[in-house]
């Protein structure tokens, strides 16, 4: 009888929560308790199949589904009007009766008060002039605390009916850096690292976050970053995060490093040990700038550039017959080489029509041949957004709702193809792409179209008769879209700075602040004032002390991991090391056959012998090296899809595979032309090093090599020189850009 007493006193003392004549809303204050409990988890009643037959939306995004299983599903015995204490609502998560789930909410809490209000009040459901939230925040938005510090965040609610309400007890808090701040389910934060991060904070399917910033202890003068070198905005931006962090900027590269890592982010391919030694002589001031504008203008840019976004755009020859392969390659490098500002290559792309032979940006509806996928992989090639989980429910990590996702799927649900159907063997790809003047993609929750519209915009009017890709390439192109321009930057500024300034590079939601947002604001900014002349960006980056920086480790910056203290070493792209080897060995791979989705292998005379791996078209080709070094596969638009993992494979194929030791043991070889050359011992160590690691041995090295060479017999110096080469291979200066 404790249920009815405890509810009878309820309603006479008015100790619920909120005032005692207001009737609890369901939308806005049943289901958000639910979730706070994580009742409508994945783990739990939010799960595919439920738990127990009673199986609720994950995460609240169904509001109306949520209620008529509440109310009406079981026969109505979850809900007991006439004594709510005795609903199964409320006795199951109080474990008054047996719940697999552990108890979820204390008998006579505020929350449990508002259930049964709101049950004693005839269980109303949702009603389509509920007040619907439009804004959350959360406070203190920055701060700054010391070690062991805590502090409580609260997160207001503004609904549309202009009433803003403290949601922080139903709010769902988590930290995205453990190793700075913890957070617990009240929102109280404690500061156990340095270094700066931040918390989130979930409710009703929107996130707001706020960030944390814990100094590291490290004494440095003000006029270290005062007297620090500023080449342009990014440096301001970046010295200013120092500073705040208490964080030592490590000097300059010296010069033989900074032309290697030059050419290996721009161009992807190693220096010439001439080109080195040229450099390393110029004496000019502006050399370094001079060398930029002559890589930006190299051909090997186009190799490289038109490699990077065709791993975004998965040129694919698994997917695609070898004509459309081919076509698609050369749009991208014709754009490339153009230097097409990268808006009008998404507007091209997007609204791409006729023959996948001849217009090759077409090929994209190609590989993507359903409305779903199609928008998927537009949101995450060129906003770098996964909205993939709202197609069956709301976004738990964003604020991506079910709704939006089928009104964003639904811009693409009139394209039609006509011609090839799919095996990749047979015939030549051709696939003509349509616009339909009628078809919906039908959201599977209402059984209705959901309105075509782009994300957080408003739909399309029923009568506009215009192709629905060309409204989503406005919208995805324009200016104000919070998307598109930063995640182009990311993926650029992560090329030349080895991290990007939001990780992963193709994650931009919400709950997934940039490391330095100020930067990404000004450098989004300046691209936007560009035209999207993506060179342009490469220049100013290549150009900051930021980029020039070395990877010295300092005692006042070792705890730094992502604000660029110091330049971050990363090993070669599984093609750029192919290259390398090849080009240090002078033996290029041939490229023979392509792999098929199937596994199987087909003849192609794409390539050349003398084809670099940059020049490849697509991900097919078949290649051990590659395979084993984690080239993109190109499957699905992902960085995942790439891996710098390393493995105890790679370090036997160095070691003992054909890859390097009979590339040196080739006759044609290099080490055959050097020892033809009867050179000096000691020059030919400094050739061996300015041809692997691109800078003169130092003495000590030269010493140490050349006494080696030195006390070889006659006929087997050909394979101590193998040997150094080898040694130089497989060191972590050969493999590593630094």
């Amino acid at each position: 009888m404790r249920f009815d007493f405890l509810f009878l006193g309820a309603l006479i003392f008015g100790t619920f929560s909120g005032r005692a004549d207001e009737v609890p809303s369901f939308r806005n204050d049943v289901l958000p308790i639910i979730s706070k409990a994580n009742c409508n988890g994945g783990g739990c009643h939010g799960s595919l199949a439920g738990k127990g037959g009673f199986r609720l939306s994950l995460f609240g995004y169904d509001p109306d589904a949520d209620f008529l299983t509440v109310t009406r599903e079981a026969r109505g015995r979850r809900i007991e009007l006439a004594d709510p204490g005795r609903s199964l609502f409320l006795m199951k998560p109080t474990t008054a009766v047996a719940h697999k789930g552990g108890k979820r909410l204390e008998t006579g809490s505020s929350d449990y008060e508002t259930i049964a209000r709101w049950i004693a009040a005839g269980a109303p459901g949702p009603k389509e002039d509920d007040p619907t939230l439009v804004e959350l925040s959360i406070s203190p938005k920055e701060s700054s605390a010391g070690l062991g510090d805590t502090q409580t965040l609260k997160v207001e609610a503004t609904y549309s009916d202009g009433k803003t309400r403290d949601v922080t007890p139903w709010a769902k808090f988590t930290s995205t850096d453990e190793t700075v701040a913890s957070v617990d389910a009240h929102g109280k934060v404690e500061l156990i690292g340095h270094g700066e991060g931040s918390v989130n904070a979930w409710f009703s399917s929107q996130i707001v976050t706020a960030k944390i910033t814990s100094p590291f202890p490290n004494d440095i003068f003000e006029e270290t970053y005062a007297q620090s070198t500023r080449h342009n905005f990014i440096d301001t931006h970046v010295l200013a995060k120092l500073q705040r962090l208490r964080l030592a900027p490590s000097p300059r590269a010296e010069e033989a490093t900074l032309i290697r890592r030059a050419f290996l982010d721009t161009l992807g391919i190693l220096p010439t040990p001439e080109e080195v030694r040229d450099y390393l002589a110029e004496t000019s001031p502006d050399k370094y700038i001079k060398l930029i504008d002559r890589l930006l203008n190299r051909p090997e840019f186009v190799d490289y550039w038109t490699y990077k976004w065709a791993d975004v755009f998965l040129v694919n020859g698994g997917k695609l017959r070898p004509a459309a392969v081919e076509s698609y390659y050369n749009w991208l490098r014709t754009n490339v080489a153009k230097n097409t500002p990268w808006d009008e290559m998404a507007t091209q792309l997007v609204t791409a029509k006729v023959s996948s032979t001849i217009e090759g940006a077409t090929n994209f509806f190609a590989v993507h041949q359903d409305p779903e996928s199609m928008a998927e992989n537009v949101s995450q090639a060129f906003l770098s957004l996964y909205i993939g989980c709202a197609k069956c429910h709301n976004h738990p990590l964003e604020k991506w709702t079910n709704d939006q996702y089928y009104a964003f799927a639904n811009l693409l649900s009139r394209v039609r193809a006509k011609g090839w159907g799919g095996d990749s063997r047979n015939g030549d790809g051709e696939r003509t792409i349509y616009v339909s003047n009628r078809g919906d993609l039908i959201q599977p929750r209402t059984g209705k179209p959901q309105p075509p519209a782009p994300l957080d915009a408003p739909p399309m009017a029923p009568d506009d008769q215009r192709d629905r890709r060309e409204v989503l390439a406005e919208w995805l192109t324009a200016s104000d879209n919070p998307y598109f321009t930063p995640a182009i930057v990311n993926r650029v500024w992560a090329n030349f700075m080895g991290l990007g300034l939001v990780e992963s590079i193709d994650d931009l939601r919400a709950s997934n602040p940039p490391s330095n947002e100020a930067l990404l604001d000004a450098l989004s900014e300046f691209t936007i004032q560009s035209d999207y002349d993506l060179r342009q960006l490469m220049r100013l980056i290549l150009s900051s002390a930021a980029y020039q920086r070395s990877g010295k480790v300092l005692p006042e910056n070792e705890g730094d991991t992502k604000f660029y203290a110091r330049h971050y070493p990363r090993r070669f792209m599984a093609e750029v090391l192919q290259d390398a080897i090849a080009d240090v060995t002078d033996m290029r791979d041939r490229f023979t056959e392509v792999l098929l989705n199937d596994g199987s292998t087909q003849k192609t005379a794409f390539y050349e012998e003398g084809t670099r791996a940059l020049q490849l078209y697509d991900s097919a080709v078949k290649s051990y090296f590659l395979k084993t070094f984690g080239r993109n596969q190109r499957q699905i638009t992902c960085e995942c899809e790439r891996s710098n993992q390393p493995s105890l494979v790679q370090v036997l194929h160095l070691s003992n595979g054909s890859t390097v030791n009979d590339k040196l043991a080739a006759k044609a070889s290099r080490v055959s032309r050097l020892i033809a050359n009867e050179g000096s011992l000691s020059g030919l160590v400094e050739e061996a090093f300015f041809i692997c690691l691109s800078r003169p041995p130092t003495e000590k090295e030269t010493a140490a090599y050349t006494e080696i060479l030195t006390e070889l017999p006659e006929d087997e110096l050909r394979v101590g020189l193998e040997d150094l080469f080898w040694a130089l291979l497989t060191s972590r200066e050969f493999l590593f850009q630094h």
